[in-house]
C-alpha cells in the first residue's frame, strides 16, 4: 500500500505544470515523504554526498543544497564534516521537516528558475539531486545557481534521463561553457534512481567547476 501511495505522489509531482502545482503536491506528501521514498529505495540523497566529498573539502564557506526537500542529504553531509549548509526549496512544508534535522545553518523558500535570494559568489559549491526531473526545475535554473557560486567552486547535480534532451540541458551546459561561466569536470554513467522500483528510471550526475 505504501508503494502505491508513493507512486501516486510521484505521479502528482511529475505531472505538475508549474511551480505552484509542484508546491501543492509536495505539501500533501511532506509528512510521509521520507518513509515512502525509503520503501521505494530512493538512492539519490544518499549518493550525492559522495560527489560532494570528492570535490569539496569541509570548511571554508557555505554549500547550498538546491531543492533540499525534507533535507535527507543534510545529516549525511554533516556527519562528513560539512557544518555550513544552506538549503532552498519551494515547499514550505518540506522545509519545515528539513529544519528539524539540525543539519542546515540556513533554509529559504525559493524557486529554481527564478532569481535566488543570495548575492553573486555567495556559495563555494551547490549540489542538487532529484530536482532536475519531470515537472520540476528547468535547465535555465542552473544559470542563477552558477551566479551565486564563487569562481573555483563546484556545481554538482543530477538530471533525469527523460528531461535531459527534451528539457534543453545540453544547450544550457554549452551556453554556460561558451560564456566562460563553468567548465565540465565529470559526468557519471546513467544509473538507477530507485533500488526497489522503476529500474528504468535513470539519472546522471554532472560536475562542473565555476569560472
Amino acid at each position: 500500500m505504501t508503494v502505491e501511495k508513493a507512486n501516486a505522489a510521484l505521479d502528482a509531482v511529475y505531472s505538475a505544470r508549474d511551480p505552484r502545482e509542484v508546491s501543492v503536491a509536495y505539501a500533501g506528501w511532506a509528512a510521509t515523504y521520507d518513509r515512502e521514498t525509503a520503501e521505494l529505495g530512493y538512492l539519490l540523497p544518499f549518493l550525492i554526498p559522495a560527489w560532494v566529498a570528492r570535490y569539496v573539502q569541509p570548511g571554508g564557506g557555505p554549500l547550498l543544497d538546491a531543492g533540499c526537500g525534507t533535507g535527507l542529504s543534510g545529516p549525511q553531509l554533516k556527519a562528513l564534516g560539512y557544518d555550513d549548509l544552506a538549503g532552498l526549496d519551494l515547499s514550505e512544508e518540506m522545509l519545515g521537516i528539513a529544519a528539524g534535522r539540525d543539519s542546515y545553518a540556513e533554509l529559504k523558500q525559493a524557486t529554481l528558475g527564478e532569481r535566488l535570494p543570495w548575492p553573486d559568489g555567495h556559495f563555494r559549491a551547490f549540489f542538487s539531486t532529484g530536482v532536475f526531473t519531470m515537472g520540476h526545475a528547468p535547465a535555465a535554473g542552473l544559470r542563477d545557481l552558477v551566479r551565486i557560486t564563487k569562481k573555483g567552486g563546484h556545481a554538482i547535480f543530477t538530471v533525469r534521463d527523460q528531461v535531459f534532451d527534451s528539457g534543453g540541458f545540453q544547450a544550457v551546459f554549452d551556453g554556460l561553457e561558451a560564456a566562460g561561466k563553468w567548465r565540465p569536470v565529470e559526468q557519471s554513467p546513467w544509473f538507477r534512481c530507485y533500488a526497489v522500483v522503476e529500474p528504468e528510471a535513470q539519472v546522471r550526475t554532472f560536475v562542473f567547476e565555476v569560472c
